[in-house]
């Protein structure tokens, strides 16, 4: 047999060793640098930055392995699942580490949308009340002008 030496072959731009080495699990804080595709024609990338809180972590350091990142952008609850080894993502940075008890924390979303029913019941509350004071105002104007009117 003819002994070839074999050269090392590699098939995703990801340093796999780099990721496999990360260590963050749910509840820490990310900030996720994401290559967004710019034009197409000129295959032209910017760097875009996703920060949230780790939801899950699933299937370890596997070839599928996958994170969910959540956060709220005005107002609104964004989710994201992001492949551990994708090349797409440029970094990964832990920006505040938390201690959680459950692996995942999907609760957050309904103590979220709770937190904002809450919200939104007071302000409906004042709105309504803002609504009463006009009305019983411009009850008090009419007969005013009514009598303007006779005279």
């Amino acid at each position: 047999m003819n002994s070839q030496k074999l050269t090392k072959l590699t098939l995703s731009p990801v340093n796999l060793e780099s990721r496999r080495k990360l260590e963050f699990s749910s509840g820490d804080t990310v900030r996720v640098w994401v290559k967004v595709l710019e034009d197409a024609e000129k295959k032209k990338y910017r760097l875009q930055a996703f920060e949230g809180t780790v939801l899950a972590r699933k299937h370890g350091k596997q070839a599928g392995a996958t994170f969910t990142v959540r956060r709220v952008a005005s107002g609104v609850g964004v989710e994201r699942v992001f492949p551990l080894y994708s090349p797409m993502i440029d970094s990964i940075e832990v920006v505040k580490r938390s201690k959680v008890r459950r692996s995942k924390l999907y609760y957050i979303r309904e103590k979220a949308v709770r937190d904002v029913r809450r919200k939104m019941k007071n302000t409906v509350m004042a709105n309504d009340s803002t609504a009463e004071y006009i009305q019983n105002e411009t009850s008090q104007s009419l007969p005013a002008a009514e009598e303007a009117k006779t005279e």
